[in-house]
């Protein structure tokens, strides 16, 4: 047998608050330990007679907080086991026992396993307080957020918000630069040290910028964010963006919006992707950054319209985009290892492997060139398609052989042409011609499509040059000649155009 456990809550930091109750198993403890001695009640119990043994030594002697609990957690489970039958340890904790108290949850997992008896009473914690002296009703809607933890998919303005455990100066900076991302740089918070506590309490209201300038940030501290439900700060939050898009597609939304189906803005789809490249390849961030909002938009759509179906809606999308990242990426999220973007890659890939396999397709009739979208542009696909053909050894040795195939199609496209074959027949040889062409992609590291796409940037640059010389002139390319625009031309390529 052992002894019991039992943990009591130590209020908000004044000795009135505390029950009789709790001050009673505290006196009559066989060992009381507190979390920390840094607390007020504490001064007053000590000046009454009590003995008690504190946690703080751990906090120097540990590296990180989950360190510090752990150990808490074992100290505390040695000392019932050591007890004697029908004896208590009690473990006292600032605030409430099950607010924001991490060696208590651990306590609650392992006690049942050591066969420990676990009584946990509550005392008045600093959310007691907090709504009393900061004068909200949580009822309104209400989130309490860890400091140490906080992000800002965690923040809803919507919501009364409490950040508890701003032990200090850095944490408070921390606190401001997240908030910072949904707020704007002067919304008014308020910070609160020792609420309740006669002569200690201090509230300060701010402009969120000097969250990091107030002083006496410690144990008894917290940052108070006032709910706000001005639609502007929820304008950078996708749950919002996902609303958007429901009552635009709703009835008393859009029109347009409303009649819309997969086929009407397919098309849509393919436009906006290319005005994302467009911004990529002009280095427009700004541009870059509407575009890609259009393309999301563009992806909004059509996850709304299989909602109102009950396919799946966009937050199912974002779920399988997850899985599939952290499934694809063993080297990041397992055990696995990648030095490089090679080996990064073929863990990609073996994973992919790994997922039919899981999904039941026959891998005897999968083909190798499998996976490659039909729509592509057909630059893009036959690249992709010589790639994984290469993959399983249907490939030239070097390039020069490359070099070989192209000159053999070009010669078999001058034949077709000059013996005057059918229009269908042009047409393959060429295609032939191309494809060559895209294979020396590969052997030269280097994507075809880009390849064509800067020639095709440099041939606009160079021609609009010719037209700008000329209407300098008064003339248009038709009044000039091949000579003369061949000249302008060079010139062109001179100007490093």
């Amino acid at each position: 047998m052992s002894a019991a456990l039992t943990v009591v809550g130590l209020g908000s930091g004044d000795a009135d608050q505390l029950t009789v109750g709790i001050i009673k198993k505290m006196k009559h403890a066989a060992t009381l330990y507190v979390r920390t001695l840094d607390h007020p009640v504490l001064n007053d119990l000590k000046q009454e007679g009590l003995v008690m043994t504190s946690f703080d030594a751990i906090y120097e002697a540990k590296s990180s907080f989950p360190e510090v609990y752990d150990e808490i957690a074992n100290q505390l489970i040695e000392a019932a086991r050591k007890g004697e039958a029908g004896t208590e340890v009690v473990y006292a904790v600032p605030g409430h026992p099950m607010v924001a108290e991490a060696s208590v949850r651990l306590l609650k997992e392992r006690c049942p396993q050591m066969g420990i008896s676990l009584r946990v009473m509550g005392g008045e914690s600093f959310l007691d307080e907090a709504f009393i002296r900061l004068g909200f009703d949580p009822i309104e809607g209400f989130q309490l957020l860890d400091a140490s933890s906080l992000n800002t998919e965690l923040v809803q303005p919507q919501l009364h918000t409490l950040i508890g455990q701003v032990y200090d100066v850095f944490t408070a900076s921390d606190v401001k630069l997240c908030l910072m991302e949904v707020y704007p740089d002067d919304y008014p918070v308020f910070v609160g040290h020792a609420l309740g506590v006669e002569g200690q309490e201090v509230i300060h209201k701010i402009p969120l910028h000097e969250l990091d300038r107030i002083e006496g940030y410690g144990n008894l501290s917290l940052i108070y964010v006032p709910k706000n439900t001005d639609d502007a700060l929820r304008r950078r939050s996708f749950a919002r963006l996902h609303e958007i898009v429901n009552i635009l597609r709703s009835p008393g939304g859009c029109p347009w919006d409303q009649e819309q189906t997969h086929q009407s803005i397919r098309k849509n789809l393919i436009e906006e992707t290319y005005e994302v490249i467009e911004t990529i390849d002009e280095d427009d961030p700004d541009h870059m950054k509407e575009e890609l909002g259009d393309l999301l938009l563009q992806i909004l759509l059509h996850s709304q319209m299989e909602e109102e179906v009950g396919t799946f809606n966009v937050y199912d999308v974002i779920e399988g985009l997850n899985d599939k990242l952290i499934f694809r990426h063993p080297h990041v999220f397992g055990d696995n290892q990648a030095e490089d973007a090679n080996e990064a890659l073929q863990n990609w890939e073996q994973m992919k492997a790994e997922e039919k396999k899981r999904k039941g397709q026959d891998q005897q009739k999968v083909s190798v060139l499998d996976g490659i979208p039909r729509d592509l542009p057909a630059l893009m696909k036959g690249y992709k398609l010589q790639k994984k053909a290469a993959k399983v050894g249907f490939d030239w040795d070097d390039v020069e052989g490359v070099f070989a195939k192209i000159e053999e199609e070009l010669a078999e496209l001058k034949e077709a042409v000059q013996q005057g074959q059918s229009a269908e027949e042009r047409k393959l040889e060429l295609g032939d011609l191309l494809f060559a062409a895209a294979n020396v992609a590969r052997f030269i590291d280097t994507d075809p499509e880009e390849a064509l796409a800067a020639t095709n940037r440099k041939f606009v640059g160079r021609f609009q040059y010719i037209e700008e010389r000329l209407r300098e002139q008064g003339r248009t390319p038709a009044d000039s000649n091949v000579e003369e625009m061949e000249q302008f031309w060079q010139d062109a390529k001179k100007a490093g155009l």
